[in-house]
C-alpha cells in the first residue's frame, strides 16, 4: 500500500510513520522536511505536491496548527490561523486528494479532545476540531469509488509535556495507543469515525 503521511516528522507524524512503514511504501510529507515538501496553508502547494506524490492508497494528515491563547485578547487574525491551517489545511488535502486517490483509498485526518472537552485558552482549537469532525462525517457519505475518511481524536499525548500545564486532571495518552488508532483507521474498513484517544 502506498502511504502518503503529512506531517511524518512531527510529534505524532513519527510514531504513525514508524507503526506503519515495516509492510508499506511510505511518503513523507511535511513544509520543510519529507520525501515531499508541502505548504497546507496554500491551496497550490496542496496541488504540486499532489502532482509529484501521484496516485495513492492512504493519506494520514498529522500537521496543522491552530492559535493557543485568551479568547478575551482574541483577534479575528488569531482565530484564522486554525481555521487555514488545521482546518482548512486539512479539508483541501481532502478536497484535491480525493482525485489523485485509488478505489477504496482513505483519509486519516487529525481533530483533538477539545472538540468535546475544551480547556482554557483552547477556543480556536475547540472550534477547529469540531468542525474538522463534522466535515469527516458529511464526506463520508460524498467519497466515491469506496474511499474511506476517519479523523483520530487524541487527547494530551505524552510526548507534549509542555501541555500538561493546560490540561489539569487529563491522563496523558502513550504515543503508542495513539499511533494504533491511525493505524486502525488506514487499514480497517470503517469511515466517518472519529477514533477517540484519550
Amino acid at each position: 500500500m502506498k502511504i502518503i503521511i503529512v506531517g511524518a516528522s512531527g510529534t505524532l507524524g513519527k510514531h504513525v510513520t514508524a507503526a506503519l512503514k515495516s509492510n508499506h511504501e511510505i511518503i513523507t510529507a511535511g513544509s520543510k522536511s519529507g520525501d515531499i515538501q508541502v505548504d497546507i496553508n496554500s491551496p497550490e502547494s496542496i496541488g504540486k505536491f499532489y502532482e509529484q506524490a501521484g496516485k495513492f492508497d492512504a493519506l494520514v494528515s498529522t500537521t496543522g496548527h491552530g492559535h493557543f491563547g485568551p479568547l478575551t485578547a482574541m483577534t479575528y487574525a488569531d482565530f484564522m490561523k486554525g481555521i487555514n491551517s488545521k482546518l482548512m489545511g486539512q479539508v483541501n488535502l481532502v478536497l484535491m486528494g480525493q482525485h489523485f486517490i485509488n478505489p477504496k483509498g482513505s483519509f486519516t485526518l487529525t481533530s483533538g479532545i477539545l472538540s468535546e472537552d475544551p480547556i482554557v485558552l483552547g477556543s480556536n482549537l475547540s472550534a477547529v476540531n469540531g468542525a474538522l469532525e463534522a466535515f469527516v462525517k458529511a464526506a463520508a457519505i460524498e467519497l466515491e469509488n469506496g474511499v474511506r475518511i476517519n479523523t483520530i481524536s487524541p487527547g494530551v499525548v505524552e510526548d507534549s509535556p509542555g501541555y500538561f500545564p493546560y490540561f489539569p486532571g487529563h491522563i496523558p495518552v502513550t504515543m503508542a495507543r495513539v499511533a494504533q488508532a491511525y493505524v486502525k483507521s488506514v487499514l480497517g474498513a470503517q469511515t466517518g469515525q472519529v477514533y477517540k484517544v484519550f
